[in-house]
């Protein structure tokens, strides 16, 4: 019998039959309930301003911040919009003065096109570059992209003479390849629609989507449109119902594996309610991604030898080492371009550890002389 359980028995045999009769240190330990907040952020806390761009017939909305410095080009991944690099940008302005401006892509975030189902790799391509040189004034450009963007921002280099810099973030031609065979998978086991855009956001967090709260915050209103209206989340977020925005979980819960999560199962109460009305489900996702398939394999396909081709100083920046294909391995040992590997990092490694990322972009600027740095910082590149 543990201590525990003899002193029990003795509040017990004096007539003390509840945990009131012992002292305090000996009750169990509770942990009073803990209400996380997964109410969707402005965009407005992370940009100076948000501004359409008028190409060949077509709007895209651009997000800006700063004034002075070269201008980082930031491309996000399928799925995703601009505002996946709201932290990273509050971070990397900190560090080095660099001026910053996200492109929401061709059916994608708040952008409308002639023909939003047109994403071929050149069609894409061509449209970034009408964008820059519509917007980009001549100035020193270096194009980010994650994922898909970082496809698009290869293929558009050649388009653009003021490109001086290129950093492809998580996305190798062979491992990508291989990753298509799973897609259609995986975008099946997605919840299709959500009741408010804080359910939304808890889902992202919760299946691992998106690690980083803070993040996801901001992000996820780019990626839903509401059911009725049309309207993208991110200028929806005024007339999303408040007390909604909070789950009962005391400590942040670990990443289940994708598509483990139904909307149903993210209950703002630990409780089931009773004679609770069902609320109707409010908002899907702003693109359709499992009808871009035909597009999968062109958007990667020949994606090594292309970046390597750029004449331009170039970084690839993976989230493990294990996705450098062998093309880039001889790339890599034969000095081609800078390679920095973070861990600990889900897919969307710029939402997850934006200050990691801000710093290795940073570092790049730095030390290619495209910039000074704000502030004094580290960062060690490992050697592989």
């Amino acid at each position: 019998m543990s201590f525990l359980q003899k002193e029990i028995a003795k509040s017990k045999a004096r007539g003390l039959h509840d945990q009131a009769g012992l002292p305090s240190k000996l009750l169990p330990h509770r942990v009073p309930s803990q209400k996380r907040d997964y109410e969707p952020a402005s965009w407005s806390k992370y940009f100076d301003e948000r501004q359409p761009v008028s190409v060949n017939g077509n709007t895209f909305h651009v997000y800006s911040q700063g004034n002075e410095g070269p201008l980082l080009v930031l491309l996000h991944g399928g799925g995703y919009s601009a505002l996946t690099w709201a932290q990273f940008t509050k971070c990397i302005t900190s560090l080095v003065t660099c001026q910053v401006m996200a492109i929401d892509l061709r059916g994608h975030g708040s952008s409308v096109t002639t023909d939003d189902d047109d994403l071929s790799i050149n069609t894409l391509a061509t449209d970034v570059a009408g964008i820059l040189e519509s917007v980009s004034n001549n100035r020193p450009i270096i194009a980010v992209g994650h994922s898909l963007g970082g496809a698009i921002a290869v293929r558009s280099t050649p388009l653009v003479s003021n490109i001086i810099g290129v950093i492809v973030i998580d996305v190798v031609e062979g491992t990508a390849m291989d990753a298509l065979r799973s897609m259609q998978g995986f975008l099946r086991s997605r919840p299709s629609n959500f009741v408010s855009m804080s359910k939304a956001i808890e889902w992202c967090v919760r299946s691992g989507q998106i690690r980083n709260l803070q993040s996801a915050k901001v992000s996820v209103p780019g990626q839903i449109k509401n059911v009725v209206t049309g309207v993208l989340g991110v200028d929806d977020i005024d007339s999303e119902p408040k007390g909604d925005s909070s789950s009962d979980a005391c400590s942040e819960p670990l990443p289940a594996p994708m598509g483990t999560i139904v909307e149903g199962e993210l209950s703002s109460t630990s409780e089931p309610q009773e004679h609770s009305p069902v609320k109707a489900d409010r908002y899907t996702w702003r693109i359709n991604l499992a009808k871009t398939e035909k597009y999968w394999t062109e958007w990667f396909h020949g994606l090594s030898s292309a970046f390597l081709e750029i004449p331009v100083p170039k970084m690839l920046l993976l989230a493990g080492v294990d996705r450098l294909d062998k093309e880039l391995t001889v790339g890599q040992m034969q000095g081609k371009f800078q390679l920095q590997v973070l861990t600990a990092c889900g897919h969307a490694v710029q939402e997850d550890a934006p200050e990691k990322v801000a710093e290795a972009v940073a570092t790049f600027l730095v030390r290619n002389k495209f910039t000074e740095a704000k502030t004094d910082f580290t960062w060690a590149v490992p050697c592989l």
